[in-house]
């Protein structure tokens, strides 16, 4: 009895001991934050208010993260709402996407689409499947086709983990999509899958550069011997960041994405904010002929829109060189894109949002009789079956996404992607974090979700009485107006040419 209560005493002086010495330790920590506070000079907060100024700082950074979890609605989120990237996860892990009771979507929010439905939809044995789209038909010594009209935009080797990217690749040969290697040039992940790849050139030209930077024939030859690599799209500038390069973090630049690019290891990899080689509509034309003629695959470039002159001067130019002359297809950007890393000045302000500037495009391609020559990409931030039919109703053959298919590998949209500490491993090259990207899984939810997208805009298109998604057009969909009411979709009419015979320009 009394070695026990020794041992119940000598438990009590060891516990506040403990106590004493953890006591002791806080008060000396709260002690050093204290003078370090009151010492420094660049936060006044911290300087004002020594120690307990620290939790506003913390509070700021970890304010986005409650907001998103607990805090904002289903619809109020930015860049993604709840409820789009919870359709995406669902449809990714092929689950059940019909959801009860009634929508949470107000019907009466300027820009919003409503489709019009059939009073007699398309029967299933009626359906058809996607059209074939063409690109380069009759005009490339390797033309290419396909039947997918929604596929993976371009996303980097380098700004994506080397996981990420093999799940992307394996994921679109699984669903029969193309995806873009985005302009930090071809590695052996985005073959691994064996399906079809664009390849992107950027304005560093990188993988396909000679030692000065400028583009090298050679190099492009050999990227075009790959059967994979079915197009090529040269990049003059992209939704998030239109007038500037791109940005790759030194720390993001190890040996294999420095060899695979051509440039140094560990140093900062900023692309410039143009191609040097292109300074008129008339350069841009003769550089994809060349890039067409060295390669013989289909050749486009992507774009934001913004001013529309350049759109009349290249309208007319093709017009005196003939359709041959033309692109194969022009990628649309938004000025609601994504990236890694860009200005919030451009992100925010810079550019036209897809809702504008696809209507205008495709007025452009129809007044100059170039609908059956150029095929239209969508891009920026069509990521959901309703954001993917309006495009298709717009005009648009085909749409391209990156973020939709981030979501579909397990982003969380922590906004963490230029920090390379991306939680769920996709824009980390930490290994740590990187293996919690399963590739064999999430290979399978990128096929999912592209799967299941094509298939719900299909489940429109019945809806709106046509037997398959490219039926579509503006006639099966309105847009809200700033009075709440639906209108008809913008832009879409067909335009007369004047008395000239020469076609009208676009409304500015």
């Amino acid at each position: 009895m009394e070695t026990m209560t020794s041992w119940a005493f000598r438990a009590l002086e060891i516990s506040a001991a403990l106590f004493v010495f953890l006591l002791g330790s806080l008060v000396l920590v709260v002690l050093v934050l204290y003078i370090r506070d009151i010492t420094q000079t660049q936060q006044a907060i911290r300087r004002n208010y020594p120690v307990l100024g620290r939790f506003r700082y913390w509070f700021e950074h970890m304010g986005e993260f409650f907001r998103q979890y607990f805090f904002a609605q289903d619809r109020e989120e930015m860049p993604f709402n709840r409820a789009q990237r919870s359709w995406v996860y669902r449809a990714a892990k092929d689950l059940d996407a019909t959801i009860a009771f009634g929508s949470t979507r107000p019907l009466n929010q300027p820009g919003d689409i409503i489709f019009l439905n059939c009073l007699l939809p398309t029967l299933k044995e009626d359906a058809v499947p996607p059209e074939p789209i063409h690109f380069g038909q009759g005009v490339c010594r390797q033309p290419y086709t396909t039947t997918s009209f929604f596929n993976i935009s371009g996303m980097s080797f380098g700004a994506l983990s080397v996981p990420a990217v093999r799940a992307l690749s394996l994921g679109a040969a699984r669903a029969g999509i193309w995806i873009n290697t985005g302009e930090g040039g071809l590695s052996p992940y985005h073959l691994e899958g064996g399906g079809d790849i664009v390849f992107q050139i950027g304005t560093a030209k990188y993988g396909v550069r000679d030692d000065a930077g400028c583009l090298s024939d050679e190099r492009l030859k050999a990227i075009a011997a790959h059967p994979e690599v079915r197009m090529f799209e040269l990049k003059l500038s992209q939704g998030a960041k239109p007038g500037k390069g791109g940005i790759l973090p030194g720390e993001k630049v190890t040996a294999e994405i420095a060899a695979i690019r051509g440039i140094p290891e560990g140093q900062d990899s900023i692309s410039p904010n143009g191609h040097p080689e292109i300074r008129s509509v008339s350069d841009l034309l003769d550089m994809l002929n060349h890039i067409r003629t060295v390669t013989g695959k289909p050749v486009g470039f992507k774009a934001v829109l913004g001013g529309t002159d350049w759109l009349e001067k290249l309208g007319q130019l093709i017009q005196q060189r003939g359709p041959v002359s033309a692109p194969d297809f022009i990628t649309l950007d938004s000025a609601d894109g994504g990236t890694g890393a860009a200005p919030q000045s451009l992100m925010d302000y810079m550019g036209l949002p897809i809702k504008l500037s696809l209507p205008l495009l495709i007025r452009w391609r129809e007044r100059y009789g170039l609908s059956e020559r150029i095929r239209v990409i969508a891009s920026g931030k069509l990521i959901n079956p309703s954001d993917v039919a309006w495009a298709l109703c717009v005009g648009a053959d085909a749409i391209v996404s990156a973020r939709g298919f981030m979501f579909a590998l397990g982003c969380i949209q922590a906004l963490q992607c230029n920090k390379n500490r991306c939680p769920t491993g996709i824009t980390t090259h930490d290994p740590k974090l990187q293996k919690g990207l399963v590739v064999e899984d999430k290979s399978h939810r990128v096929a999912h979700y592209a799967t299941n997208l094509m298939h719900e805009v299909g489940v429109i298109a019945h809806s709106c009485g046509v037997k398959g998604p490219h039926q579509l057009r503006p006639i099966h969909a309105m847009v809200i107006d700033d009075h709440g009411m639906p209108s008809p979709l913008p832009g879409t009419e067909q335009s007369e040419p004047d008395s000239a015979g020469k076609p009208p320009k676009l409304n500015q």
